[in-house]
């Protein structure tokens, strides 16, 4: 019944007498019969609340794509399919270089599929990682890409919401893609054709977005504009000539109050004219942010810091050297490292997929993300009461004499202090709160280990992405508020 549902309200209806909707639209990206046995499924490229990209090689043509998979059930209780709709039409009018391009869709009993273009690059976020931070000159050629892309998206009526470096795709010669159009937003006067029942948030002001690229006026419920990629673009390009993002702090919450006092620091290797932009592109106000006032992207092309570039043919020129991978540093001795929501045997119409001999469903579970302290997975909702948000989030593992335990360790405003079972979702332990240190501290052993203190236990957590400090960091700054 629930898959009915969801088909009839993704079902484009032709004969809609909405005066914006062509009776001849047709898709450019064929809605296909494929099934999820046509493919050869490799390395996840990213995990979001409800879908996974995976790469994935069409077995009877080779050609290669990065395969979202997205979850009908999910979709349908947590009423995401206007976002879905919206995502798929958006992308499929779409026509620019700097933009990840749709190819087909398919469905099946259980899961939706968008094949896009594969950017075998990787993420611009794991560039800036790699090299720790980028040169001048090719945070300057990445970010010119962006601009003239997103210059595209907002002469085609659409505010993005979601720029940073994780969705700043690379093309394997190196181009920046803007991928994930999840959160897009048409404004009124659009020149995308926007479908019935194909719509996000009614109200442009809803929070959308990452905590450490949201921009003050969306956390002070004002309504979207173009002004807002430009401040997500200003704190990318911090990133990308910093390592770090400009209001990084240990919890979404003082990450919040850090933007609304514009609280920034720009290191002494900034030059004058990387520093006056970002300045420029973090400005208070949206309408005075370079690129969305009344002389358009004039301004952004002709600010000092790009002097020089030819904007005319950015998709010509020698792109920066990308950093390889690294080799792999970590085992799959146990099914401890695995994200236990994926599966490949999970998808398609029940069918279970068997390893064929080229390895790619053994591989397809070996790369996971573990969840960001910027954003939250709405599964971690029902662990919360009325009001209640999350501070601080993260797969830590929980280390006991002899074995380790993945947990989803979360901490609220409440404040509330509880560990998760991941893959069974229950709460496994609930960490009694104390504004007194010495009833509840945090030790850090080193970058990756810390123990939580209580008067009647010790517990050791590990989290993976050296977030020890911050996890102290966090905890006690709800203690002394």
């Amino acid at each position: 019944m629930m898959e009915q549902e969801l088909d009839s309200k993704l079902r484009i209806d032709k004969s809609s007498p909405n005066p914006q909707i062509s009776k001849s639209f047709a898709f450019r990206a064929p809605q296909e019969n494929f099934t999820i046995q046509d493919f050869e499924l490799g390395k996840i490229y990213g995990v979001g609340s409800y879908s996974k990209v995976v790469r994935a090689k069409k077995r009877d043509t080779g050609n290669v794509y990065a395969l979202k998979i997205m979850d009908k059930k999910f979709i349908t209780k947590e009423n995401k399919t206007a976002y879905v709709k919206l995502e798929r039409i958006v992308l499929d009018q779409l026509d620019h270089p700097g933009i990840v391009r749709l190819f087909f869709t398919f469905q099946d009993t259980f899961s939706l599929y968008m094949a896009l273009e594969s950017c075998e690059g990787g993420e611009l976020f794991d560039q800036i990682t790699r090299k720790g931070r980028l040169l001048e000159d090719e945070a300057r050629f990445y970010a010119a890409e962006v601009a003239d892309a997103l210059e595209y998206i907002h002469s085609m009526g659409l505010i993005h919401r979601d720029i940073k470096p994780e969705n700043l795709l690379l093309t394997a010669d190196g181009h920046i893609n803007i991928a994930d159009f999840g959160s897009v937003k048409p404004m009124q006067d659009s020149r995308i054709t926007v479908l019935p029942n194909a719509a996000s948030d009614d109200k442009a002001c809803t929070f959308v977005g990452t905590a450490a690229y949201v921009p003050p006026e969306v956390l002070n419920s004002s309504p979207a504009t173009f002004g807002n990629d430009l401040w997500a673009l200003g704190c990318t390009l911090y990133q990308m000539l910093s390592g770090t993002s400009p209001f990084k702090d240990a919890s979404e919450w003082l990450i919040f109050q850090r933007i609304i006092a514009r609280d920034i620091r720009f290191p002494n290797y900034f030059s004058n004219e990387a520093r006056d932009l970002i300045d420029q592109l973090l400005d208070i106000d949206p309408s005075r942010r370079p690129g969305a006032g009344p002389d358009g992207y004039a301004s952004l092309k002709n600010h000092p810091f790009f002097t020089g570039l030819d904007w005319d043919n950015l998709r010509l020129q020698t792109p920066p050297r990308l950093a390889a991978e690294p080799k792999a540093h970590y085992t799959r001795s146990s099914g401890e490292d695995q994200d236990s929501s994926w599966n490949p045997s999970h998808i398609g119409d029940g069918s279970a997929r068997t390893n064929d001999g080229n390895g790619s469903s053994s591989e397809a579970g070996s790369i996971t993300r573990l969840a960001s302290i910027d954003s939250f997975d709405s599964k971690w909702k029902q662990f919360l009461e009325p009001g209640e948000s999350v501070l601080m989030i993260s797969n830590v593992k929980k280390i006991q004499k002899l074995t380790s335990k993945k947990v989803q360790l979360i901490l609220t405003n409440k404040p509330k202090l509880i560990y998760v079972d991941p893959s069974k979702l229950v709460i496994k332990g609930n960490i009694i709160w104390s504004d007194n240190s010495n009833d509840l501290n945090i030790q850090v052993i080193n970058p990756s280990h810390f123990k939580i203190c209580t008067p009647k236990k010790v517990m050791s957590f590990e989290d993976a992405k050296q977030r020890a400090m911050q996890w102290k960091k966090a905890i006690e700054a709800l203690q002394n508020r």
